[in-house]
């Protein structure tokens, strides 16, 4: 029985000194409201959209010390404190209540990485330490395609009387304005010159008939092809009096100018020298004829397919890829055709065939504005 009694008053003792040393018990930090305001700015370039939440603590905002009274030291560690209504839908809310969306401009999304302020006691006595630490990224859907256009890493720093959280709602608002900020300045340096914000794309069309010392004759009406430029020897025995080895090519370089990609284009029509020759004894007009309509065909398909592109409805997100297939199939469309005029002239023996196609292939160039 005696054990007994001196176990409860143990027990009594030490409830008493856990209660003293506990102290007054700590209230939980109600949740912090972001206040709407209006922006310095109105973006004329873009609006957002969405706003994706990819933090990995999604739980909250701020890690808080709780309020200490006067004189008395903060607690060390922070309590979890999130936005009202929570997190990504009170930045959601911000944005719509403070930024001015006209869906006509550029649709923006947001993906926020991290948004968080944590909080530590100062080395002075009575006060905290905060620090906010704000990443996101922006992009925008584009022909069925996201582009991303910029990140953002943005932080700020306080120190704050142990006694009162005044200052941490208007650092977690002016974050998101600086960011919002920081976006609309982007765009508007960029809009007309960075091919990620262009609004379509326009083509244009040179011909090199530039004709230099060297292997390569071009394409120039000016400048008819002759026995002379075929350099190349035979590499086995054959029955034709002479071959000549054409083909094309183009060479680009795109510009953003005033919002649009200005896409240069300068086709190349040419034929190899060293890769085509003739038998000296078979170098006369009517061959040398042959062999210039091969070349002549080679330039209709060459305009062929800058009518093609001339007329196609091409995409900033894919314009390139789109030009190379159609210069795929315009390569095709030049071997059918040199096989087909081989094959009806029979390589130039059969002279009303010759005749034929040559008049086919006068009144195609004429069409072009070439002849």
């Amino acid at each position: 029985m005696i054990v007994q009694q001196i176990s409860i008053g143990m027990l009594i003792v030490l409830l008493m000194l856990f209660s003293t040393a506990a102290g007054r018990p700590v209230a939980s930090i109600a949740p912090i409201t972001l206040q709407a305001e209006k922006l310095a700015f109105t973006p004329k370039e873009f609006y957002i959209k969405h706003v994706i939440d990819e933090r990995a603590d999604r739980k909250a905002v701020a890690y808080l010390l709780p309020i200490a009274p006067v004189n008395m030291a903060p607690a060390a560690a922070g309590q979890p404190v999130d936005l009202e209504g929570g997190g990504v839908v009170a930045i959601r809310k911000f944005i719509k209540q403070s930024l001015p969306a006209n869906t006509k401009l550029r649709p923006v999304t947001i993906r926020l990485k991290e948004y968080k302020v944590t909080e530590k006691p100062g080395a002075k006595s009575g006060r905290v330490n905060g620090h906010l630490t704000a990443v996101m990224s922006f992009e925008m859907q584009r022909d069925g395609e996201t582009v991303h256009l910029l990140d953002y890493k943005g932080g700020a720093r306080y120190d704050r009387p142990a006694s009162q959280h005044n200052v941490v709602e208007p650092t977690l608002r002016r974050s998101l304005a600086d960011a919002l900020n920081y976006l609309n300045i982007w765009m508007n340096q960029e809009a007309n010159k960075n091919e990620k914000l262009a609004s379509g794309v326009k083509v244009f069309f040179s011909d090199y008939t530039t004709n230099e010392v060297g292997d390569t004759v071009f394409y120039n009406t000016a400048r008819p092809i002759k026995w002379t430029d075929f350099r190349g020897k035979q590499s086995k025995p054959s029955s034709y009096s002479a071959t000549i080895f054409p083909s094309f090519a183009y060479a680009g370089e795109s510009k953003v100018i005033d919002g649009y990609v200005h896409l240069n284009l300068q086709m190349k029509v040419y034929m190899l020298q060293n890769s085509s020759w003739s038998k000296s004894g078979d170098q006369d007009a009517y061959g040398l004829n042959h062999e210039q309509r091969h070349f002549d065909l080679v330039k209709l398909v060459a305009e062929r397919y800058k009518q093609k592109i001339e007329t196609m409805d091409l995409t900033v997100a894919d314009y390139n890829s789109m030009i190379q297939y159609e210069f795929l199939e315009s390569f095709r469309e030049m071997n059918h055709l040199q096989e087909q005029y081989d094959g009806e002239t029979r390589h130039g023996i059969d002279a009303a065939a010759q005749h034929r196609w040559n008049q086919r292939i006068e009144a195609e160039l004429k069409s072009f504005g070439i002849k």
